[in-house]
């Protein structure tokens, strides 16, 4: 390699470790419920482009942030051993050094904030206390000391943060309003988002346990955490049609039933005993599938 090369090929290896670090798999995670909360802007015909695209941006900023924060406090609790099944991680891997990852989430956080202000403007101090909320979550997630992903609560915060509040906090900033169809549509967004998760501790249980990362798989036991994860699955598309007659009255939502095919590819692997490694590729098709049922219900509720 020749003295001009080497510098080149060191920027190409961290630009790969940074995308390591942010997980770009898993961001429909936070594009899905935005696109619906989006959709039900269009449908009442209060869609303000501004307020939505900060929405978006932000919700990114602040999922890249909790992946960096994943990445760097899972590795020094010792939870990223040698025996990860899961995809290797950029500090665990040492690509990236622990003060670099610390450095990049809180750049990013920074940006989240710096949206947070300008959606402010537009729905008022509730944003504000959403905003600080959802970094705190980000970060607490896995890092202070009491990470409450290491105590079984990763489930429940991840149902709330991409359900409800990422739904109604993208629909309310755009209509300083939440009506019924939000919280319906928002925990469909929330049932489908956290069955990632669900999959993804379905395959650390094991090793998880060993390093007393307490998720709720490890609580559960591997056969009620097929279940759940099935649950989820299924709630998606229903949690959508059920605002139907009790929400929105608009029967387009049902379009959400639409992803019921490739929801099912997600979960008969998964409940016939699918483990270890081969559930990466189902983890990678549930985020994708996450998106699939977000366009779909944006597209409904839109309509």
């Amino acid at each position: 390699m020749t003295a001009s090369a080497a510098p080149a090929a060191a920027n190409r290896s961290k630009v790969a470790a940074w995308r390591l670090a942010a997980r770009p798999p898993t961001l429909t995670a936070s594009v899905a419920p935005v696109l619906v909360g989006c959709g039900l802007a269009i449908g009442r015909d209060v869609f303000a482009a501004g307020p939505a695209i900060a929405a978006l941006l932000a919700a990114l900023c602040l999922q890249v942030g909790a992946n960096l924060a994943n990445d760097v406090f899972d590795f020094e609790r010792g939870a990223d051993t040698a025996g990860r099944l899961g995809p290797p991680r950029a500090t665990q891997m040492g690509m990236l050094s622990p003060r670099e990852v610390r450095t990049g989430m809180a750049v990013v956080f920074g940006v989240a904030l710096a949206l947070g202000l300008y959606l402010a403007f537009a729905g008022g101090w509730p944003i504000v206390v959403l905003g600080l909320v959802s970094i705190a979550g980000a970060v607490f997630y896995t890092g202070g000391p009491w990470p409450f992903g290491y105590h079984g609560l990763g489930d429940l915060a991840t149902f709330c943060y991409f359900g409800p509040v990422a739904v109604g906090g993208t629909y309310y900033v755009q209509e300083r309003e939440l009506p019924a169809d939000v919280l319906w549509l928002g925990m469909a967004m929330g049932a489908i988002v956290t069955a990632i998760l669900v999959v993804n501790n379905l395959r650390d249980r094991e090793t998880d346990a060993q390093t007393g990362k307490r998720t709720l798989a490890v609580v559960l036991g591997d056969r009620a955490t097929r279940g759940w994860y099935v649950a989820l699955l299924a709630a998606g598309p229903v949690l959508g049609a059920v605002s139907w007659p009790f929400g929105s009255r608009e029967p387009w939502v049902l379009l959400g039933l639409g992803a019921a095919p490739l929801l099912a590819r997600c979960g008969l692997p998964v409940w016939r005993g699918t483990s270890g490694r081969a559930l990466n590729p189902l983890l990678k098709l549930t985020a994708r599938a996450t998106l699939v049922l977000g366009v779909l219900l944006a597209v409904g509720a839109a309509l």
